[in-house]
This record gives C-alpha cells, sequence and structure tokens, in this order.
C-alpha cells in the first residue's frame, strides 16, 4: 500500500474514472425532493454535496439536516455555510418526524450542523426529534450523527436516554491534521465521546469514520482504527475526501478503490463488525446495510 502521501498532490487535476457517477434521478428520487421540499426541511445529502444522493433519494431514504443549514465552525472540508445562526425550529422536530412518516422509511440518520451558541449545542432538539419520530413510526431505526457538544457529558446524556439504535461522532482525520482540517474541535474530546457512548449504554451501536487523501500516513490512520477499536466503535466508514469548492482543503491525494479493500480487510482483523470502505463511501451512505450488518 503506497502511503507516501508527501509525493505529490492532486490539486488541479481531473478526478480519476472511479470518482466519476451518474445521479440517478428517478421517480423515488424525485418524491423523496419533492417531499422534502414541501416540508422545507434541509438534507446533508445536498448541503454536503454528497457524491451519493442519487442512490440515497432513490432508496427512499435521507439524511436529514437539523438545527438549521447554518454552521457555528468553520471545517476546511465542509460545504455547510458557516456564520452566526438563528434560534432553532421549534416545530423542527415535529416536521422531520412527519416527512419520515410521509416517505415511510424503516432507517432514518439525523444530524445537524455545529451549534456551539447554544447551551446544549442542541443536545435537546436532537432528542426531541428523535422521541417524535419514534412516536409516529414504531419500530423504525434511528442513527444519529452527533456532533461533540464541546464535550459535554449532560448534553451526550440527553441524547442517549432516547435510545436512538445507532450514535454516530466522526473523527474525519488523523489527530496531526486536525489544527487545518478541523479548527474548532479536538481528536482526544471527540474519542471520549465515542468512549463515553458505549460507557452510559453499550446496548446503543457506536459509529465513526474518516477521510482519507487529506495528507494522513498508514501508520496514522491505523492509529485512528485502534482507538476507535478500543473505544468500543462497532461500526466504520472510510471514504474519499473531495473538495467541495476553491475555498476549501485541496485534495492531496486521490486513493485508489484497491487501498480501500485493503483498509477494510485491516479492519475486519482489527475486529469491527460493519466496514465501509471505499472512495464514494461517507458515513451515512448505506447506513442501513451497514447496521444490519450487526445482525448477521
Amino acid at each position: 500500500m503506497d502511503t507516501n502521501n508527501n509525493k505529490t498532490s492532486n490539486v488541479g487535476t481531473p478526478k480519476p474514472a472511479w470518482l466519476k457517477k451518474r445521479i440517478r434521478n428517478g421517480k423515488t428520487f424525485q418524491k423523496v425532493r419533492a417531499i422534502l421540499k414541501e416540508s422545507g426541511l434541509n438534507t446533508v445529502c445536498d448541503k454536503a454535496l454528497c457524491p451519493n444522493i442519487g442512490d440515497c433519494f432513490s432508496r427512499g431514504t435521507s439524511t436529514f439536516l437539523i438545527l438549521g443549514n447554518l454552521c457555528t465552525r468553520d471545517c476546511r472540508f465542509c460545504n455547510v455555510a458557516h456564520q452566526p445562526t438563528s434560534p432553532p425550529d421549534p416545530e423542527e422536530p415535529l416536521k422531520v418526524a412527519e416527512a419520515v412518516k410521509k416517505l415511510g422509511l424503516k432507517y432514518i440518520v439525523i444530524t445537524s450542523v455545529t451549534r456551539d451558541d447554544l447551551p446544549d449545542g442542541g443536545a435537546g432538539h436532537f432528542a426531541e426529534t428523535i422521541e417524535m419520530i419514534r412516536t409516529l413510526s414504531p419500530g423504525i431505526v434511528i442513527e444519529v450523527l452527533i456532533p461533540d457538544f464541546k464535550g459535554c457529558e449532560k448534553a451526550l446524556q440527553a441524547v442517549v436516554d432516547k435510545k436512538p439504535d445507532v450514535i454516530g461522532h466522526n473523527l474525519e482525520t488523523v489527530p496531526r491534521l486536525y489544527p487545518s482540517v478541523r479548527p474548532g474541535a479536538d481528536y482526544n474530546r471527540s474519542l471520549n465521546f465515542l468512549k463515553k457512548i458505549n460507557d452510559i449504554d453499550p446496548e446503543i451501536s457506536v459509529k465513526s469514520g474518516i477521510m482519507m487523501g487529506l495528507g494522513e500516513e498508514q501508520e496514522e490512520v491505523l492509529d485512528v482504527l485502534t482507538d476507535l477499536s478500543n473505544a468500543q466503535c462497532s461500526l466504520l466508514w472510510l471514504g474519499q475526501y473531495l473538495q467541495p469548492d476553491k475555498s476549501r482543503l485541496p485534495v492531496h491525494r486521490f486513493v485508489p478503490p484497491d487501498e480501500f479493500d485493503e483498509w477494510r480487510e485491516k479492519a475486519q482483523n482489527m475486529g469491527f463488525q460493519g466496514i465501509a470502505s471505499g472512495p464514494l463511501v461517507r458515513s451515512s451512505f448505506l447506513a442501513d446495510e451497514l447496521y444490519g450488518s450487526l445482525k448477521e
């Protein structure tokens, strides 16, 4: 596995063939988009320019983005806008639950922008959204992808108490790159957050992952996977970083599919139960299938 990422940079070069993907635009895709537009809700699919939007919408699934569409942080890889934000919409939890019911979803992912301006970081809003979804769609599997709430354990407890099936929190990259990739975040704080989920409720599945191609080295990635394994993280994703626009960090290297296959094998040998590893993999892509691997 060639991981000497410091030799060359792919900035300004065309994307390789394995990253070119035609967006599916069938009837189900249009139905999901219409319902989301009618409800006035945000999705991370649109805001983050996810390359898998066609696949997920065509499967009748979506990742809802709550707490508004403006972030209080400025992660250098992310396409979500950042600036002063408005108070959360008190009707949003019900709107999400109604949209989930209308779509007839069996598996739903809820994530958010980071809201450092709120006393609880938005944890109460997550909790209310989970409760509303459970009320209108009994039996649904709920995955939440949460921010770090500045490390506040009380905020994390509020989410865990609502017993989502999966709680995800992404490390995103290796510790050395945090200052340039995730200003305002802290690797150890995020890692300890993941450990705390299992300490509070071991029945909840823990999920995390990182982007490749930002300049990380093989040994650094192995260290992150070891940290996640020790934190009782059972679901793992590994994907290629793609620069959303020129103001964001450039791609350091395009990682070929066979290397992602090698990382999947390494992760399996380390004991991860559900692994998604590939150039176009994102945190929520085929989340239902990844969760289903825990039942096999």
